[in-house]
């Protein structure tokens, strides 16, 4: 739903059409990666969904109504509803989804990076980075690594090229099933 903005404006985002078109890409991204038919899970904002109004009104009054929309559409969106987000990874790692939508930055990358990078403290190192980061809605396939540019590891020998590798594959994976 937003990228590097403050978490204030990120919630501020978060508007029915929007969130439409976030589950829309979501979908045909899955697609474009051969999934034919995706499961998509739909974040909610706040804590629990917000408890039928009690914590925020956005999942009911924004969420909702786009994921009813999507519903319409034929996009399988399997708990109807928007997925508390202390839940939804939990659910996706366990394949209830394809892909997840989220509600902010950080919602989708906490997640990812907990999942994807990988420290081994006894040798002060990272084993694994693997994360990587596709933008979709974008006129050009972008996928890159989610680690940054590491230029301050540049040289010391430590760099791990799994991200990199990962963001070529599904670079290529959608560039072959681009419409």
């Amino acid at each position: 739903m937003s990228t590097h903005v403050s978490l204030r404006e990120a919630c501020d985002r978060v508007k029915k059409e929007r969130v439409l078109e976030c589950i829309r890409l979501a979908n045909d991204a899955c697609k474009a990666l051969g999934i034919p038919e995706p499961k998509v899970g739909v974040a909610g904002l706040n804590p629990h969904c917000g408890e039928e109004g009690m914590f925020g009104r956005e999942d009911i009054e924004e969420i909702q109504p786009a994921i009813d929309q999507a519903l319409s559409e034929g996009i399988n969106i399997p708990e109807k509803k928007p997925t508390p987000p202390d839940t939804v990874f939990s659910k996706a790692l366990g394949g209830w989804y394809d892909i997840v939508v989220v509600m902010y930055h950080d919602q989708g990358h906490i997640p990812l990076k907990l999942k994807g990078f990988v420290y081994n403290k006894a040798e002060k190192r990272w084993d694994v980075v693997a994360g990587i980061n596709v933008t979709l809605g974008l006129p050009i396939i972008r996928a890159s690594v989610d680690h940054g540019t590491g230029f301050d590891h540049a040289g010391d020998g430590g760099a791990n090229a799994l991200s990199l590798l990962n963001a070529m594959d599904y670079g290529i994976r959608l560039a072959e099933n681009r419409k």
